[in-house]
């Protein structure tokens, strides 16, 4: 994205720096990207000679990316000669050999010599060619160092912009000592010794109880490899704490919903079955208390509720029609659609005496309500779900009978 990484905020780097000449560039987006390159590493000073499309240029200006006032401080020339008059110091970039007897650097080695220049008060060139065939051989011969990169012998030409860019890098390092913009932030002191052994011990201790140490003949090796891989991390107090409450959880294992865990499907199922054995509803006015259950419930479905729950999501016959496990006075159905009127309740194959006249008493409430009840047998869900929903979506159409009677899959 184009200036993601800019902040307006903070102001532009204040340094002088060597002028960047472009010789008779063609398209004004390289001139545009030239001066982002430019603008990325505190370059300000931008000349351009002959431009092929004519100054200014729009191009130049969206491809710019907000280093317009690079581009609003542009000096144009007519010739090479007169945009480097005033260069005490002039490089000419080259991916071609011009068999010249001048020196050859790299750009790093350049750096150098541009930022030793500036700093005794000299005004530093560097010219770029043009972008199909670079620099001519009379316009090498005005500077007095040519520069060229490390790069691929078969694949040599680089991108204007990419040109200016890596000149720009190598000086912008020289000339703010290579600082880097922001560093990792210390969050946190490092951890003590003290606190390391603490829980170095806890983790032993925990490794110990599940025979994780053995055989014993490698049990010291395996301990101090274990400390190596903690003392190489150099840990502060807040990772301690945190590596520290990971091996607690691990030990400790799977938390209940009191302690804001979720249950598997089969405490799930078991859950239901607690709740219905002592009572799910409450009084009409402790609907706090039906609430807190339907949560509880919506947390930890059984495996038929979580795959009935994602049909009825995902199937266009049904989606966006039923709720999960929302009170209805103060029971609480499997799913319910308020605007169809129908209830679903799914049956486990085992349950009691008990949960079956619990439920059969909820279904009476509800169908005195107006509701209708389909009630689907947990295992048909996990088998094929499928199967049950076209017997809901034949109940949603009317045509298992009349309202207020149950559709039973028992």
């Amino acid at each position: 994205m184009s200036g993601s990484g800019t902040d307006k905020s903070k102001a532009k780097a204040d340094l002088t720096g060597p002028v960047v000449i472009l010789v008779e560039p063609q398209l004004g987006e390289n001139i545009g990207m030239c001066a982002r390159a430019m603008g990325n590493f505190g370059l300000t000073r931008l000349r351009i000679v002959k431009p092929r499309d004519g100054w200014p240029n729009v191009h130049a200006r969206r491809a710019a990316s907000g280093a317009d006032y690079i581009l609003d401080a542009v000096e144009l020339f007519e010739t090479v000669e007169q945009a480097v008059a005033g260069c005490s110091l002039l490089f000419a970039t080259t991916a071609r050999a011009h068999d010249q007897a001048k020196p050859v650097r790299a750009p790093e080695e350049a750096a150098r010599e541009i930022f030793a220049e500036v700093g005794q008060g000299g005004e530093v060139g560097i010219m770029f060619g043009r972008e199909r065939y670079g620099l001519e051989n009379d316009e090498v011969a005005l500077a007095n160092r040519i520069v060229t990169f490390p790069v691929n012998p078969g694949f040599a030409s680089l991108n204007l912009a990419q040109a200016v860019l890596l000149m720009g890098y190598e000086w912008f390092k020289l000339a703010t000592a290579n600082a880097l913009p922001f560093a990792m932030p210390e969050r946190s002191e490092r951890a003590s010794q003290h606190q390391m052994q603490a829980f170095f011990d806890n983790l032993v201790g925990e490794l110990d109880k599940v025979e994780f140490l053995r055989p014993a003949e490698k049990r010291d090796t395996m301990l101090v490899n274990l400390r190596n891989i903690f003392t190489r991390m150099e840990p502060t107090k807040q990772d301690m704490h945190t590596l520290h409450g990971v091996v607690m959880a691990i030990a400790e294992g799977r938390k209940g919903p009191a302690k804001g865990g979720v249950l598997d499907g089969e405490q799930a199922t078991r859950l239901r079955a607690l709740l219905a054995e002592h009572g799910q509803g409450a009084l009409p006015h402790e609907s706090g208390t039906v609430r807190g259950l339907a949560r509880l419930l919506r947390r930890n479905p059984t495996d038929a509720e979580r795959i009935m729950w994602q049909a009825l999501r995902t199937d266009r016959r049904f989606a966006g029609q039923f709720k999960r496990q929302t009170p209805v006075g103060r029971h609480i159905p499997d799913f319910v659609s308020f605007a169809q009127r129908i209830a679903i309740e799914l049956i486990n194959p085992d349950e009691t005496d008990v949960i079956r006249t619990d439920r059969a008493s909820r279904q009476t409430w509800l169908e005195e309500r107006g509701y209708r009840v389909v009630a689907i047998v947990a295992d048909e869900v996990t088998g094929d779900v499928g199967v049950p929903l076209v017997a809901l979506e034949q109940a949603m159409a009317g045509a298992q009978g009349a309202s207020g009677e149950g559709v039973s899959r028992e």
